[in-house]
């Protein structure tokens, strides 16, 4: 059997640390008098910490000093890694362990490619740390999604052909990143949004282990 290389996004393909995020980000939000949404929110899906600071500013139309951003940068992120300690593997999403598994009996890549700089530390709350061959995150990139550095390093890591690369993205940036890296591309999430994607499932539950197969066979 071919081996191919399967690249999971983190938050929202593998574990749903949004909720972290916004409550983090809504909290900061409060300190420029704005009251943020759970509908911007979606806004930051895929995005790095800083281009999510901007955003924010941008939104709240407040005017902050580098001082403030970096005060606030650190701000946020400690207050998210507070919410991901009491993490375990109960907030592992539906059917993630049963697709990770298939993929390991048939020998293929498996890599994470997220912009989160506390990937490794959700993973191994997670105890899935050693599911990865290889993990490329935001402490290893330099540019953000949707430029395709990130799942470009994830088949590198792999010593894989991006045309035998499959990334499962949540977010519109994510799938733009997985097409522009010429890799196959499948949205997690809703297909009026993930609409760019090859192929779009709600979650993995849709997924069958046929359909994994015959993309291990393409």
């Amino acid at each position: 059997m071919k081996k191919k290389a399967f690249l999971f996004d983190l938050d929202g393909v593998i574990v749903d640390t949004a909720k972290f995020h916004y409550l983090a980000w809504r909290n900061l939000a409060k300190e420029m008098n704005f009251d943020f949404t759970e509908e911007q929110n979606e806004l930051f899906k895929g995005v790095s910490r800083v281009q999510s600071l901007e955003i924010l500013l941008d939104l709240a139309s407040y005017e902050a000093t580098q001082e403030q951003k970096e005060r606030w940068l650190i701000q946020k992120n400690e207050e998210y890694l507070k919410y991901i300690e009491a993490m375990d593997d109960s907030e592992i999403l539906p059917d993630v362990v049963r697709v990770l598994n298939f993929l390991h009996e048939k020998n293929q890549g498996v890599a994470l490619g997220s912009a989160s700089k506390n990937a490794r530390s959700i993973l191994t709350k997670l105890n899935l740390i050693q599911k990865f061959e290889a993990i490329v995150d935001g402490n290893d990139v330099t540019a953000a999604k949707p430029d395709p550095e990130v799942f470009l390093k994830g088949g590198e890591a792999l010593k894989i052909e991006r045309t035998d690369c499959i990334v499962f993205e949540d977010s519109i940036a994510g799938v733009q990143a997985a097409n522009a890296a010429g890799m196959v591309s499948i949205g997690i999430g809703e297909k009026d949004v993930l609409h760019e994607a090859d192929y779009v499932f709600a979650d993995f539950t849709e997924m069958s282990d046929a359909f994994l197969a015959s993309l291990i066979e393409a």
